[in-house]
């Protein structure tokens, strides 16, 4: 199928360009090469998400009157702000990576 114009048959690293993103290697490969793209904005993003989480999770604590569902609820918040706030810094830790080498 290539050799009909006599040039060197494409390669995974010669046309990455095609998709947009350079191929990654290990746990990068679970990020969307959409998201791969701008690392910063998707962690600035989770940030802004979990200190909004952080901020429902102490709401639901003082509007609850410290019940055993307020507690139940909140803890679900922060859980959830705990994850954001920890793919967020690996997606920094990726970003910086990949700065330095560039």
């Amino acid at each position: 199928m290539y050799a009909q114009n006599g040039g060197p048959t494409p390669s995974s690293t010669t046309t990455w360009w095609r998709w947009g993103s350079p191929p990654r290697s290990g746990m990068r490969r679970l990020i969307a090469p959409w998201e791969y793209r701008h690392l910063r904005v998707f962690a600035r993003v989770r940030i802004a998400a979990g200190i909004v989480l952080v901020g429902l999770g102490l709401i639901t604590l003082v509007g609850g009157s410290l019940t055993a569902k307020a507690v139940g609820f909140a803890a679900l918040f922060l859980v959830a702000a705990a994850g954001s706030f920890s793919l967020a810094a690996w997606e920094l830790g990726i970003a910086r990576c990949a700065a330095a080498r560039t």
